[in-house]
């Protein structure tokens, strides 16, 4: 700690990004990054931008983006906000929508970052513990709240909440501002961008870092009323009115020109997904239902730790929490099938043995 720092600074608990190891013959399920690379129009365009036009400021409204997401969604331009990922909108969101002085409510085992978040803009917070199938259970959001924010698929279970619960609890939870996560979305549920004419509250933030293989680009936006868009656009032009660089917004635009290519990707990452959940059952796994690009997963007699360790001597890099009631559960991201084999010949090793 330096004489030199803020005093909260000191207080703060950074949230730790999934590992970025620098290993040789490495496979890396650990960050649920998409295996398979951007569309090649994505790259067409990254290519043809890359000149001496990179002196000039991009689009600090980055229009192009916003009209192609909003073409996509079926929204208005003036419904959707962009960031830099979707961690740089959460943070907006937390920022400009949570500060109410009441306690943000989302699940006790979710994304990390939210406490994180909360700890850097001193918002109270509330977890609703997960039922012990590690659903969300809506009637207990009903409670005074500032705020209600979630994944769906939630992280790290992978599992999804559907449409006509998220309905009900917007239909009781009017006064507060709602926010679905919807990160992995695209692999395997339904968007509730679809509510947000119907609920004023609702917020939804999507990235193109997983299900468009964009998360070098650094991507993320949200859709909702123009009145909660306007807000994060207030926060942002008091923070950084340039968050999207000229190759980001264009690559980004285009990933939604190129329909086949996502739809190909995502079936692929989907078949892969239901192969290895057929294949780790096979190993004695106990397996949660998955509607992402990851598995979360158990074993019935070995020790997660042990075998995340075990893994890794092998190359294979997955995500292991030290946390309460998931410190036996490991995070596998869904790679190639070719990935899959090095993965299952390392637990098929490590199993064997004693």
């Amino acid at each position: 700690m330096s004489r030199y720092w803020s005093p909260f600074v000191k207080d703060l608990v950074p949230y730790v990004p999934g590992e970025q190891p620098k290993l040789s013959k490495l496979t890396k399920l650990n960050t649920n990054e998409n295996p398979y690379g951007p569309s090649p129009k994505v790259l067409e365009v990254i290519k043809a931008e890359a000149t001496a036009a990179l002196r000039l400021y991009p689009d600090p409204n980055s229009d192009v983006l916003k009209t192609a997401i909003a073409d996509y969604h079926g929204v208005a331009a003036e419904q959707v906000f962009v960031g830099n990922g979707s961690d740089e909108v959460l943070a907006h969101v937390f920022h400009g929508l949570f500060q109410h002085g009441k306690p943000l409510l989302f699940p006790d085992i979710t994304y990390s970052f939210y406490p994180v978040y909360c700890g850097l803009y001193k918002i109270p917070y509330e977890v609703i513990p997960l039922d012990d199938k590690f659903q969300i259970k809506i009637e207990e959001y009903r409670g005074i709240n500032g705020g209600i924010i979630f994944p769906n698929p939630n992280a790290p279970t992978g599992c999804f909440l559907s449409l006509a619960e998220i309905e009900r609890l917007l239909t009781v939870n009017n006064e507060t501002v709602v926010v679905i996560d919807e990160a992995y979305v695209d692999f395997g549920g339904d968007s509730a961008i679809s509510l947000v004419d119907r609920f004023p509250n609702l917020l939804v933030t999507q990235t193109l870092s997983k299900s468009r293989s964009l998360a070098g680009l650094r991507v993320g936006f949200a859709v909702g009323h123009p009145d909660l868009i306007e807000a994060l656009e207030r926060i942002k032009n008091s923070f950084n009115s340039y968050p999207l660089d000229r190759l980001a917004q264009l690559g980004a635009a285009a990933s939604f020109a190129d329909e086949p290519y996502f739809q190909q990707t995502r079936q692929a990452v989907m078949a892969e997904r239901e192969a290895m959940v057929t294949r780790l059952a096979s190993f004695d796994f106990q397996v949660l239902p998955s509607s992402a690009n990851f598995v979360f997963c158990r074993h019935m007699s070995r020790d997660a730790s042990e075998l995340a360790a075990g893994l890794r001597e092998d190359g294979v890099i997955v995500r292991h929490f030290k946390m309460p009631r998931i410190e036996q559960y490991l995070r596998i991201t869904v790679g190639r099938p070719e990935d899959s084999e090095v993965l299952f010949k390392s637990l098929q090793r490590l199993l064997a043995s004693a």
